[in-house]
């Protein structure tokens, strides 16, 4: 059995309330969900942070704000 911890982080309200409706929805612990979503993170995300130039994520990251509607609808095929 792991050793676990108690965590008190203050978040966004609107996005934990999106965070515990998924949860919910999916019939699963808010615990396993954020651990979920933290392990994800250290695996997938921060070592592909290590490899891309900051400027490159900033840029990527701003065309994705901008282009997001259009991003979408290439996705759908629409």
């Amino acid at each position: 059995m792991a050793v676990t911890i108690k965590i008190a982080p203050e978040i966004d309200a609107k996005l934990w309330k999106k965070f515990t409706a998924v949860a919910e929805k999916n019939g699963q612990s808010q615990r396993h969900l954020l651990e979920s979503a933290l392990e994800f993170y250290l695996h997938h995300v921060v070592p592909s942070h290590r490899t891309v130039r900051p400027e490159v994520m900033e840029a990527s990251r701003r065309s994705n704000q901008q282009y997001r509607e259009l991003y979408e609808r290439l996705a759908k095929g629409k």
